[in-house]
Formats: C-alpha cells, structure tokens, sequence
C-alpha cells in the first residue's frame, strides 16, 4: 500500500514538474517591477522590508522612504541603518499619522519632501529597490498627486530598478499600473482584543 501511494505521489510531482517546467520556457526577460502591498491586514510593510533585507543580502544597493512612521523607533530602521547603512539608505521622513499631526499644510510638505527624496533615490540607477512605506495614505489623502507619481514611475525609472509601495486603500490606478499587487486581507488581529501594538511584531 505505501508503494503504491508513493508510485502515485512520484507521478504526480513529475507531472506537475513537467508543466512548471514548460511554462518557464518562455519567462527568460528581467524587468524592474511596481509592486504594491495594500489591503487592511497586518504585513504591508513587513513585508516591503523582507524585500529590501533580500536585496542587501544580495549585495543590491536599496533604499526606504518612510511617508508616515517619521519619528518611530523602529526595529527596522535599527537595523538597517546601524548594520547595513552602507547598502541601504533609510529615510524617515513623515511626522506621525494625519489624525495625530492634525496639520494638512505639514502633512502635505512631508509628503512632499518624502516625495522628492523618492525620486532622487529612483533615479539612481546604482539603487535596485527603493521602498515607498506608507506612501498609500499620502496618496489617499491627495497629499501627493496620482498621476504625477504614475508618470514618474512610468517615464523616469530606470528599466531594472524595483519600487515597493505600501499602505492600505491603494487607488485603482496605481494597481492597475502596477507589475505586482498583494492585499493582505484581515482575519484575526489582537488590537481588537485590547492588545496593543508590540516591538517585534509591529515595529
């Protein structure tokens, strides 16, 4: 009976390995990719900084804008900029959520500022990966224009050059624009049952 359910197992996988195996034929091109992280489950930014620890691992030179968590301590910006500032250059520069600044015209001038750094680092063509974190809440809040942030990425950044955007709420013109879209869908979180937000796990 083992053998016949290990015989079954084997030519199943061979199978499966000779699909995977022609519809790999033709994906020989490489392309710097817009990849966006959104939706309203925990994992946007973790994921957006899993990428760029890849990249230093690599030996990829990269780069953070931080939109929103300015003045966070955070385990990433820890690590990045006391072990690996020489591959990756971090920059912070949001001031705190819009409901804590409660300021638009300063909300607006660090989006732009965020913005303007953004775009020096992207087009630096040494840089492979620059990572918009949070960048989604300025553009849905309008405190960075759509279509100025679609034409840049579609005119201005160079051809293997990766950009990440997170944050919740991304517009439909941005993932309709983008190479690779992953929303994180919310099933459970512990904020809900009074839990509060924790080094390691949120920052």
């Amino acid at each position: 009976m083992q053998t016949d359910d290990n015989a079954r197992h084997a030519e199943k996988m061979a199978k499966i390995k000779a699909a995977r195996d022609r519809m790999m034929q033709d994906k020989q091109g490489e392309k710097g990719l817009v990849i966006v992280h959104t939706g309203k489950g925990k994992g946007k930014s973790s994921s957006g900084f899993g990428m760029i620890l890849r990249c230093i691992a690599h030996g990829m030179p990269c780069a953070v804008v931080q939109f929103i968590k300015g003045g966070w301590d955070t385990g990433e910006r820890r690590l990045l900029t006391g072990h690996f500032a020489d591959l990756c250059q971090f920059h912070a520069m949001g001031e705190g959520f819009t409901w804590e600044t409660q300021d638009k015209a300063r909300d607006i001038a660090a989006a732009r500022a965020g913005w303007d750094k953004a775009k020096a680092l992207i087009r630096d063509p040494s840089i492979r990966m620059v990572l918009l974190d949070e960048i989604n809440i300025a553009l849905r809040y309008d405190y960075l224009d759509l279509g100025e942030v679609l034409a840049f990425l579609r005119d201005e950044k160079p051809p293997l050059t990766h950009v990440v955007l997170t944050g919740r709420n991304a517009k439909p013109d941005l993932i309709a624009a983008a190479d690779l879209v992953t929303e994180m869908e919310q099933v459970k979180h512990p904020f809900r049952d009074g839990i509060k937000a924790q080094p390691g796990v949120e920052f």
